[in-house]
This record gives structure tokens, C-alpha cells and sequence, in this order.
């Protein structure tokens, strides 16, 4: 419509905007048939967007989180006047349950908590919704940078593979798999992008075909089964993907059938990249088996838009995200650096 604000005109970059006091979410799950934004006004609403896939992918939850603070500040505020530091509690932990494997959503509420501690009784709002603007732009700075990182290891002119979709979508805007991507794909690094369907919730088909069109990047679907096939027939640079929690020892949470992708690398002699943003470590989980793996409800995986799809009386195993080892991670690349073959010394040292 032509009275759209230009806030509100879908893209890639788009995803998530602060505009006229209210939170507004383009709704993923709609994608690519439906370009819809919801409105959010209250903290519960933006943990349940959190939890229903609405907004995934680990940086774009933080940042979403960090708008859910604001919106959780101004009803505590409106409630408890002076006491809001109090009544925000609820809402702070509603939101860091949203969803438990992405390590950004509590980069991102630690550091709105640290925020809340500075201020006094009065009303927080606009001090929040500073500090939330700043680590949505932060993350956008941070994917470009990281893109141009990655770019820089690709040799062209190369294919790549992707699985899931860490594309702007997922972040606070470029995105990190898919912003090597871009940013390879500028220089004449990579000719085309070979993206995993990604079940069940189809992000590869869905998503990441729709950002990659956009930027005119040419791009082939393949089922998740498909990877080692399209290996052995040559012509892969890379595995390209994004994580949602990267352990102290390197060890990288993603959507699940990322390990399955790096052992078939390996084997074929092809690398394997992980692009991920600093937040996204957690150096508090020493090792990939201590990583909480969000499991969701089998009917995902029995039913395929809303039709059974699965004999009556099969149960289903639906973990969200698996963890691939460190040692099968060729490079892990971050805005402050490049890490080969991360183990627990070089993620140190990287932090540091």
C-alpha cells in the first residue's frame, strides 16, 4: 500500500522494527507467501512470537528479546510507578524461556539487565530503548564485518551449500552465513547457493531461497538428504552455516542436521565454515554436550502443512538443533577475527 511506512516495507534487513512506540515482527512463518508484519505491545506477546518461530535464529531472538525489555519496562512502569524495577522481573524470565539453546537471548537480556541496574524510579523507557537500539545496530555492524571476514577465505569462483537459514532474517540485519554469502558473492567468490530444504520448518526453502532472490543471488533447493550427493558430483568451495550456541571448547550448537553436513565435508574435502557473531559464545558451557538441545513437539515432524503425513501411532524425535564437534570445524569466523580449527586455546584467546 503507498501509505506503508518505509519502516514497515518488508525485506530481508527489515525484519525487526522499532516504529512508532510499538514492536513490529515480520511473521517468518508466513514466508515467502505472505509478507506480514505483527504488532507487539507487551513482553508476554513478544516471548510467545520468541517461542512460536514468528522470529527465530539466534541473533534476531536477542535482539527481539531486548525490545520485549523495553515493552516489559513501560507495563512495569505503568503498574508499580517507582517499584518497576520489581515488577519487570516476571516478564524478564518469561522472556529468557522463550527459547533455551540460543545463547543471544541471554547476551541480550543480561546486558538490558545491566542497563536496568544503572537507572533510578523514574520511567526507564527511553533508556531501554536505547540500549535495545544499540544492540540491534551493533549486530548488523557486527554481520557486515564478519561477512567481509568470511568472503575473504573463499577462492573463487566456487558453489556453496547452507542449511537453515542464518540470513538476515535471523540477525539483526545482513546476516551471517548468508552474510559471507553476500558479501562473497559482491566480490565474484561465489557463482551459486546450494540450500538445504531444512526440515521440518523448511527455512532453507522458505527463507533462505526468498533472501537470496532478492539480493539476485542465483540459488538451487535440494533436500537435506541431497548434501553428499551434490559433494561427489564437485564444484563445492564450502559448507556455509550459522550457529545458535558455540561452546568454550568450539564445539558449535546449530539447526539440526548441521553435524550430518560437516562429516559429509570432511569426507568429500570440502570446508566447513561456521559464521556466528562473539555473543553467540558461551564461555560458560565448556563443551557441546552440556548444551541445552530444545526439543519440539513430534506432530512437526508427523504432520507437513497441516496434513498427516505420518502412519497413526508413529511417534516422532524432534531435537531443534545437534552439535558438530569442533574438530570437524574448518574456521570459525566472528566479527573480531577468524579462529582456524577452534578448539578451547583459540576461543579463548579470541575473547580475550
Amino acid at each position: 500500500m503507498s501509505d506503508t511506512p518505509s519502516a514497515l516495507i518488508a525485506s530481508p534487513d527489515n525484519a525487526i522494527v522499532w516504529y512508532d512506540d510499538t514492536l513490529f515482527l515480520l511473521d517468518q512463518r508466513r514466508l515467502p507467501a505472505e509478507e506480514r508484519y505483527l504488532q507487539l505491545h507487551h513482553a508476554a506477546e513478544v516471548a510467545q512470537a520468541i517461542t512460536d518461530m514468528v522470529v527465530r535464529g539466534a541473533p534476531a531472538i536477542g535482539v527481539t528479546a531486548a525490545y520485549g525489555v523495553v515493552l516489559a519496562a513501560r507495563d512495569a512502569y505503568a503498574r508499580a510507578g517507582g517499584a518497576w524495577k520489581q515488577a519487570i522481573d516476571e516478564d524478564l524470565k518469561r522472556l529468557g524461556a522463550s527459547r533455551p539453546t540460543a545463547v543471544n537471548l541471554s547476551w541480550a537480556l543480561q546486558r538490558m539487565r545491566e542497563r536496568i541496574e544503572t537507572l533510578g524510579d523514574g520511567d526507564p523507557e527511553a533508556a531501554l530503548l536505547e540500549q535495545a537500539r544499540g544492540i540491534h545496530q551493533r549486530d548488523r555492524v557486527e554481520n557486515q564485518c564478519l561477512g567481509d571476514l568470511g568472503a575473504a577465505l573463499i577462492e573463487g569462483p566456487t558453489e556453496v551449500i547452507t542449511h537453515c537459514n542464518a540470513g538476515a532474517l535471523a540477525t539483526g540485519g545482513y546476516g551471517t552465513a548468508l552474510g559471507v554469502i553476500r558479501s562473497a558473492w559482491e566480490q565474484g567468490r561465489v557463482t551459486r547457493v546450494h540450500a538445504d530444504e531444512t526440515r521440518p520448518w523448511l527455512q532453507g526453502a522458505r527463507l533462505t531461497a526468498w533472501e537470496l532472490r532478492r539480493e539476485g543471488i542465483p540459488v538451487s533447493l535440494q533436500s537435506d538428504a541431497a548434501a553428499a550427493a551434490r559433494m561427489a558430483r564437485g564444484g563445492i568451495g564450502w559448507v556455509i552455516v550459522g550457529a545458535d550456541r558455540i561452546a568454550a571448547n568450539g564445539d558449535v550448537a546449530n539447526k539440526i542436521g548441521t553435524y550430518a553436513l560437516a562429516v559429509l565435508a570432511r569426507y568429500h574435502g570440502v570446508g566447513f565454515m561456521v559464521a556466528a557473531p562473539t555473543s553467540t559464545i558461551d564461555p560458560d558451557t565448556a563443551s557441546g554436550d552440556l548444551i541445552p538441545i530444545e526439543q519440539r513437539a513430534g506432530d512437526e515432524i508427523l504432520n507437513c502443512a497441516g496434513h498427516r503425513v505420518g502412519a497413526e501411532g508413529a511417534e516422532a524425535w524432534n531435537p531443534v538443533f545437534d552439535v558438530t564437534p569442533a574438530g570437524l570445524i574448518d574456521v570459525l569466523v566472528t566479527e573480531k577475527g577468524i579462529v582456524e580449527h577452534p578448539n578451547r586455546e583459540r576461543i579463548a584467546a579470541l575473547l580475550s
